[in-house]
């Protein structure tokens, strides 16, 4: 798995990035690539910005016990994977703005590094490693931009 910290993987993260056009078809799924785009934000609004509900009672127990491992453990998503609420983009995005948000936060990652992430908590998931930070954020991209052969 590309490691986020690493400023060559971030580099490999958005030359694909890059190789996406507003043509752009998914090989899977119904977004189209300025929702996917706006899909993968939702991570990083999590981690850097205060705009989503943050789970609570059951839900974050839920989420800890059942999707935790999936999330950020080594395999891959499948596809077409179900997605949280949060994450399902329907309304129409503006490719090259969802495009240089998702660039900035894949650069802002890099640059905290993954001691700023070790035992760093997630609204959803609790604390996590800076493994897992780096399999949550890794693995998601890397998922989408594969959706659209990237």
């Amino acid at each position: 798995m590309k490691n986020v910290f690493n400023a060559n993987d971030t580099a490999e993260f958005i030359k694909r990035i890059e190789k996406l056009t507003t043509e752009s078809q998914p090989n899977w799924g119904k977004m189209s690539v300025a929702q996917m785009l706006a899909h993968c934000n939702v991570t990083y609004e999590f981690v850097y910005d205060n705009i989503h509900p943050k789970p609570k009672g059951v839900k974050k127990m839920l989420l800890k016990l059942f999707v935790k491992g999936i999330v950020v453990g080594n395999k891959p998503y499948k596809k077409n994977s179900q997605t949280a609420p949060e994450f399902i983009i329907v309304d129409a995005k503006k490719f090259d703005t969802e495009k240089q948000r998702l660039i900035a936060y894949i650069h802002k990652t890099e640059q905290l590094g993954e001691n700023h992430f070790d035992g760093k908590e997630s609204v959803s998931f609790g604390v996590l490693t800076k493994t897992e930070w780096n399999n949550m954020f890794s693995k998601h991209l890397n998922h989408h931009l594969t959706q659209f052969g990237a």
